[in-house]
């Protein structure tokens, strides 16, 4: 009984599986809350929705997937299910690309704007381009249980 107990290909499933979480309930329903806030709500909220989740442990839960799978390729290499980790890897590197170019800087877009009411509120909200965002906030939930589901299938 020499296995490890908890393997690499463990590890890059649960970070893939905590990733795809985080994105699933942003679509399901944090936006979804946010939509039926008015224009100053749904700014503060969302500015400090964002603020909050920028962290330590976001950041390594947020990576992680993508740094797991890319070690477990490199050492899986030639074995049954390596090209399941190489498309989960491709996926949550696409994920990590998206938010990195689009999900981002929309956020950051926002952030700037600082406190806000009335019509620097409707402004705001208007310039975030909330469909974008909510749009490739589903590609990126999408993604990810791919990614998730190759990594079941690796065997």
């Amino acid at each position: 009984m020499n296995d490890p107990v908890f393997t690499l290909l463990d590890a890059a499933t649960v970070a893939t599986g905590l990733m795809a979480g985080v994105y699933f309930i942003y679509a399901v329903a944090i936006m979804p809350g946010l939509r039926r806030l008015g224009d100053s709500g749904f700014v503060a909220a969302f500015q400090a929705t964002d603020r909050a989740i920028i962290s330590p442990i976001f950041l390594v839960a947020f990576f992680a997937p993508t740094v797991l799978c890319g070690v477990a390729a490199l050492t899986e290499r030639g074995e049954p299910g390596y090209g399941w980790i190489v498309a989960s890897l491709i996926l949550n590197a696409g994920i990590v690309l998206i938010t990195m170019t689009i999900n981002v800087p929309l956020n950051d877009a926002l952030k700037a704007r600082g406190d806000v009411t009335g019509a620097e509120a409707t402004a705001a909200r208007q310039a975030f381009s909330e469909r974008r965002w909510v749009a490739w906030n589903w590609f990126r939930t999408v993604a990810n249980l791919g990614a998730l589901v190759c990594l079941t299938l690796v065997g």
